[in-house]
């Protein structure tokens, strides 16, 4: 993957996660949260977490992801999880993608581990 510098202020994160959700949502993605984990982690400000149907439907999504944020200069610093498809990665230094079919998301319930975070309802809210 290519290396970038990460977003610089709060408006251009906030503008790759509005982006993202947007490419999430245009790929018919399902149950798309928005976890700002900023108070939490050194990791990353933001973490989407979106379900697909299957194992195709999470590589259309992420290839989405990947083709939107990328029109907007937008590169990821790495991508896991393409090969099996079922919990694909995508790390945006300050915004990281999670991709799962919806088996391996009840297995894996991010959204529990970090329910700490403030959960985004709205992404008017951002």
């Amino acid at each position: 993957m290519s290396e970038t510098r990460a977003p610089r202020d709060i408006n251009d994160i906030k503008e790759t996660v509005k982006l993202a959700y947007q490419a999430l949502e245009d790929k018919k993605a399902s149950d798309i949260t928005i976890i700002d984990i900023s108070s939490l982690s050194v990791v990353a400000d933001y973490f989407i977490i979106a379900s697909a149907d299957n194992i195709r439907q999470t590589g259309a999504l992420a290839d989405n992801v990947e083709e939107v944020l990328g029109r907007s200069g937008i590169l990821p610093k790495q991508i896991e999880g393409r090969s099996t498809g079922n919990w694909i990665l995508m790390d945006y230094y300050d915004v990281i993608i999670h991709v799962f079919d919806k088996e391996n998301r009840l297995f894996y319930d991010i959204e529990r581990i970090w329910k700490d975070g403030r959960k985004i309802v709205d992404i008017s809210e951002l």
